[in-house]
């Protein structure tokens, strides 16, 4: 079984339930609400970011944003990353030891379902658990201000293929 502290890579073709589409004046508009320059390195960032697969690492974005552009380096990058982070554009997500993982800030409240053989990460929401997490924030006397919910497991692909190994 996989370590699920060490989540593989997943492909940017994955399954997304949610993606919100940012043309490339609204990745413009993201770079001013910063309070920064446009520059086509922000931008590149921005768009290697906001296009493919949602969750990446730091690493991961660089070394997407390296491959258009090698003068861009990875301290630029990892800066502007939590430059947004630190002004709620992206969001962080820590899943067990793992490094963390940014997307952009989604327009609507999501969990994620992550695989630990292949790391594909799904998308869903279910108002039967955002009611019931709202039930034991009660039930502790919590007014809940914001959650995370991760659940982790193996996708139907990768329980086919234990399945065909057995």
């Amino acid at each position: 079984m996989a370590d699920f502290r060490v989540l593989p890579r997943q492909n940017d073709d994955e399954i997304i339930l949610y993606q919100d589409d940012f043309s490339e004046d609204q990745l413009k508009a993201i770079i001013r609400k910063m309070n920064l320059k446009v520059t086509q390195q922000r931008l590149l960032i921005l768009k290697a970011f906001h296009d493919g697969r949602r969750h990446v690492t730091a690493q991961e974005l660089f070394e997407k944003v390296v491959k258009k552009d090698p003068s861009i380096g990875f301290a630029t990058v990892y800066r502007f990353l939590r430059n947004m982070n630190d002004q709620k554009l992206v969001t962080e997500v820590r899943m067990g030891g793992m490094p963390a993982r940014y997307e952009l800030t989604p327009q609507k409240h999501h969990d994620h379902l992550t695989c630990v053989e292949c790391g594909v990460i799904v998308e869903f929401e279910n108002k039967t658990i955002e009611n019931l997490q709202e039930k034991v924030a009660q039930q502790f006397g919590f007014l809940l201000t914001n959650h995370l919910l991760e659940l982790y497991g193996l996708c139907p692909k990768c329980q086919s293929a234990k399945h065909l190994k057995n």
